[in-house]
């Protein structure tokens, strides 16, 4: 599964915490320039420069392109050679020496390479899967939804802030997620369960927020919300929240709560 940009750009102009400035793209020319030098881009990262170019997060630039009689000058340059280090590439560091954060550029997670972070103490370890997936856990963190609901919400969110299927299964990002949940009131009438999606059809896709079963997916309508969403008149979908969705989420193929 690769990371679903329609859900990044929708992150990027839901967030405050993500400042852009609309018209900025760089050229395709510049991109295969840089290209040259560095290697293939990250798809995301690759489209996010295309898209918006350069950017504000925490209130520090994120790297970009300028163009070659600029480059220079350019403080946010991702060519400069202080960037590179050995196969790590730095695109970002955070405000008053905070850490900083690397494309792996010699692994992949499908086509994407993974985001590294590294420490004051310069120990350096896995932050997220994708250039989309690190945005997603800034917003996430901003938000105050750590990386995440659950474990394998937070896994997901590390690729791609969301997933919209062609079956109309829509899976959450941290830019809606708790709207979402005030909405239909998840937290008053089962506090140990999380909205994570729709399915487009006016039913809601549950998982537990607390308590051993965190990875069961189940599929409820959204009127008939209870404190036990297993136990209730709905659906068990999956046990396997991202190996489902990248399969295509069959909603055909279920397991009832009530009888496994």
């Amino acid at each position: 599964m690769e990371p679903d940009l329609t859900m990044l750009r929708e992150l990027v102009e839901a967030s405050p915490e993500v400042v852009v400035r609309p018209g900025r793209g760089v050229p395709e020319e510049l991109i295969r320039q840089a290209e040259a030098l560095i290697g293939p881009l990250s798809p995301s990262y690759r489209w996010w420069l295309a898209e918006y170019g350069s950017a504000q997060l925490g209130g520090e630039w994120l790297a970009t392109l300028a163009p070659p009689e600029h480059r220079a000058h350019a403080h946010d340059e991702l060519t400069t050679a202080w960037r590179r280090t050995g196969d790590r590439l730095c695109f970002h560091t955070e405000a008053d020496g905070g850490d900083t954060y690397y494309f792996a550029l010699d692994e992949r997670v499908g086509a994407e390479h993974p985001v590294v972070r590294v420490g004051h103490d310069g120990d350096e370890e896995p932050y997220a899967d994708s250039f989309a997936g690190f945005l997603t856990v800034q917003v996430a963190l901003a938000n105050r939804l750590r990386d995440g609901p659950n474990p394998d919400l937070a896994r997901l969110w590390r690729l791609t802030p969301g997933v919209l299927l062609p079956n109309g299964v829509l899976i959450y990002g941290p830019h809606t997620i708790a709207e979402r949940n005030e909405t239909y009131e998840v937290h008053r009438y089962a506090p140990h369960w999380v909205l994570i999606g729709d399915d487009s059809g006016g039913s809601g896709l549950f998982m537990r927020r607390h308590g051993r079963d965190r990875t069961s997916v189940h599929r409820l309508d959204l009127g008939a919300i209870e404190e036990d969403i297993a136990t209730a008149a709905g659906q068990r979908l999956t046990g396997d929240l991202l190996g489902w969705l990248g399969q295509g989420a069959d909603m055909t193929r279920h397991q009832y709560s009530s009888g496994q």
